[in-house]
């Protein structure tokens, strides 16, 4: 491809972007195809000739478009946020045509500082003090994994460059909530720790984890010969956006020397409103924590913000120093290969760049804060409608909801409840996403699409309602 046709083409896929940001709303929300639609309607075998890419453009339209489950869509109430906005779309664009890659602060001087930056920026906005610093990882899945593996090296001095966890004569355990996301098991299971040493903590009416459970469950294992190592608190968890007492957990993890690692993927956005620092009350005591950009912040995916209190313990376990990679500055610069599970990276700190300042922190506070008003008026809606209850408490913009039928309770319930929702999605004016809570399915309506307006949210109560009730 010549530049010109590059130029050409580019611009074509910008306004094809463009269009299909102005026009998504009229789109079905959910994807029609079956599985295996997709797959079959693409050759089984790579091409022998290149193709013009206006054919290929073509084929978007017509192979790939109906396979898309259309996240930008201001009816799209499922899963999370995933907002990405134009101008982090914009600046994941430059990373890509730049295609620089971040092997040492030499390879790409710019790639390392803007990170460090925008990472400080967060920081502040976040109100976090400056004994933290940021790194961008790809995940939340990521980050808890290098969070884990942190803790691990910590509780054993180190172990790593003896005989690993296999020389421990005491297990190693992670303490975790029913309500942490799926990663935390994940990610204990893949640091070494074993599921019979991930422990699950009680938690309260609010679906939050307790405080004082968790200090009975340190103090049994203890007693039975076994080492507390780390506790995963969650702000703002999946299923119901519960809030964890970090302030107490913390002061339970200190008085035995455990890693805290605070989960903020998705809450960690609304730190930037003043008003929401209550939920993390505490903070400043965890080790570790991390907050999703690419979720309600409005950052294009992957781009997802680890921070540490104490960068040398993240830097010992994660350093490799090659010798192709070594430079004469290296003890003046920050090298990010030192700081997660990579050696290489993209710039992703281009897509954080544009768009904070492109939409700046009262753009983005005021979204924030539209969201959340949004959601107390569908919880005040729910709450006062016939047959309906609101399952949670909504301290951020995830309302979870029930219908209950006179007469239906248990499975019964259950299959009401798959039902309508699944009528709901198969609409293609909403989408919505069923979990269960405390065994039973319950529907979460996750307000925070960058178009989602006061006026989408009363068409999917409306939508709602109609379902359940017809």
């Amino acid at each position: 491809m010549t530049p010109e046709e590059f130029r050409r083409l580019g611009h074509e896929i910008v306004d094809w972007v463009a269009n299909y940001r102005a026009t998504v709303g009229a789109r079905d929300v959910i994807a029609r195809s079956a599985p295996g639609e997709v797959r079959a309607s693409l050759p089984a075998s790579p091409p022998l000739d290149g193709a013009s890419l206006d054919a290929i453009l073509r084929d978007v339209d017509e192979l790939i478009m109906p396979g898309i489950t259309n996240w930008q869509h201001p009816g799209f109430f499922g899963y999370f946020p995933a907002n990405a906005s134009l101008a982090s779309v914009l600046g994941d664009y430059l990373s890509t045509g730049l295609g620089v890659i971040g092997l040492s602060w030499q390879s790409s001087p710019a790639l390392s500082e803007l990170e460090e930056v925008t990472t400080d920026w967060m920081r502040q906005m976040v109100g976090l003090s400056g004994q933290w610093s940021g790194v961008i990882q790809d995940t939340a899945s990521t980050s808890t994994l290098v969070a884990l593996i942190c803790a691990r090296e910590r509780t054993t001095s180190y172990g790593l460059a003896r005989g690993g966890l296999q020389q421990e004569s005491q297990p190693l355990v992670v303490y975790v909530s029913a309500h942490s996301h799926s990663s935390v098991e994940k990610a204990a299971l893949l640091a070494g720790f074993g599921r019979a040493n991930v422990r699950v903590v009680a938690h309260d009416e609010q679906f939050a984890m307790r405080a004082d459970a968790l200090a009975l469950a340190i103090a049994d294992d203890i007693t039975a010969g076994r080492r507390p190592c780390a506790v995963v608190a969650t702000t703002g968890t999946t299923t119901t956006t519960a809030l964890d007492p970090v302030g107490a957990i913390v002061a339970v993890a200190a008085a035995h020397g455990v890693w805290v690692h605070v989960d903020a993927a998705m809450a960690g956005s609304a730190m930037i409103l003043p008003e929401c620092r209550w939920m993390w009350d505490g903070v400043e005591g965890a080790d570790s924590l991390v907050l999703n950009a690419h979720k309600w912040l409005g950052v294009v995916f992957d781009c997802s913000l680890y921070y540490v209190r104490d960068a040398s313990h993240l830097v010992r376990v994660m350093s490799t120093n090659p010798s192709y990679l070594q430079s004469a500055v290296d003890g003046d610069v920050k090298n990010l290969r030192d700081w997660g599970l990579p050696l290489g990276r993209r710039f992703r700190a281009l897509k954080l760049w544009l768009h904070i300042r492109e939409q700046g922190v009262a753009g983005i506070q005021g979204r924030l804060r539209r969201d959340m008003r949004n959601a107390a008026w569908l919880a005040a809606a729910v709450a006062s409608a016939r047959g309906w209850r609101v399952m949670a408490p909504a301290p951020l913009q995830t309302v979870c909801v029930l219908h209950e039928p006179p007469g239906i309770s248990g499975e019964a319930l259950d299959r009401h409840t798959l039902a309508w929702v699944g009528r709901v999605n198969a609409s293609g004016l909403a989408y919505l996403t069923p979990a269960l809570l405390d065994g039973r399915w319950m529907v979460r309506v996750s307000i925070g699409a960058e178009q989602t307006e006061r006026a989408d949210v009363e068409a999917v109560w409306g939508l709602m309602q109609r379902t359940a009730n017809g």
